[in-house]
């Protein structure tokens, strides 16, 4: 009997040693569907998250992922309650607070979509005295938060919780032009099987690794993130976000 518990002992105390060793880092996101979001068990899914695990394993690390609205996301980041979030580069509200991962791990765009039957717009007089739909909690360049606040245009902002929302809302009419982030949009438009809708794309940002100043280690983190994306690449393997 102790020929077989002993290997079995000395294996799980390996197994535990070496989960022991791990460094946790607390990742932060905020629900972006299909990059970012929580399953009905409450568990965090998506492309971003999955590739970000996939690089904190590799460099010796393990993610405990915290989901939170963008606001107090970037709050955790600024305090250092969160360290690391896979997220938009260039925030005017992290400045001089987070780190940038060296490398981009992908993109995404903001778009203004819009019936079959309303013209695109010619931004920004196009948009003068029109109704645009957004996302409550969402997040946009002061570009985009200038445009669509010009007392001169006197755009009218409907908001919605929803991407499925947003675009019931535009399919019947109670907006003119609907504001959001491509991806999430592109997805719940083929889960309801609805035909494409034309779009402009306002905007075009890079996905990275993004670290809070206030937590020890952070610059250290990104770097050796970074490194473990490298690595992976000169490997041949596959990093792109589905």
């Amino acid at each position: 009997m102790r020929r077989i518990l002993l290997p079995a002992l000395l294996a799980w105390l390996c197994c535990a040693g070496a989960q022991a060793a791990e460094p946790t880092v607390s990742v932060g996101y905020y629900e972006f569907p299909p990059y970012s979001w929580t399953d009905g068990d409450g568990k965090p899914r998506g492309s971003i998250l999955t590739l970000t695990e996939r690089l904190l394993r590799h460099a010796g690390y393990r993610g405990e992922y915290r989901s939170l609205p963008n606001a107090r996301l970037y709050a955790a980041l600024r305090d250092g309650s969160v360290q690391l979030w896979p997220g938009a580069g260039g925030k005017e509200e992290l400045a001089g607070q987070t780190f940038e991962a060296r490398h981009a791990i992908g993109e995404f765009a903001l778009a203004l979509y819009h019936r079959q039957d309303t013209p695109p717009p010619d931004i920004p007089d196009g948009l003068r005295e029109r109704g645009v739909i957004v996302i409550s909690g969402y997040s946009y360049w002061k570009s985009i938060n200038d445009l669509l606040a010009d007392p001169a245009l006197q755009i009218s902002t409907h908001r919605t919780s929803t991407h499925a929302s947003a675009l019931a809302m535009l399919l019947r009419k109670r907006g003119d032009y609907l504001l959001d982030y491509q991806a999430p949009v592109e997805q719940v438009r083929r889960e309801l099987g609805l035909s494409p809708l034309p779009y402009t794309v306002l905007q075009r940002m890079q996905l990275r690794l993004i670290a809070s100043r206030q937590a020890e280690g952070s610059q250290r983190l990104l770097d050796e993130l970074d490194q473990a994306y490298e690595q992976l690449q000169t490997r041949g393997e596959d990093l792109r976000l589905d």
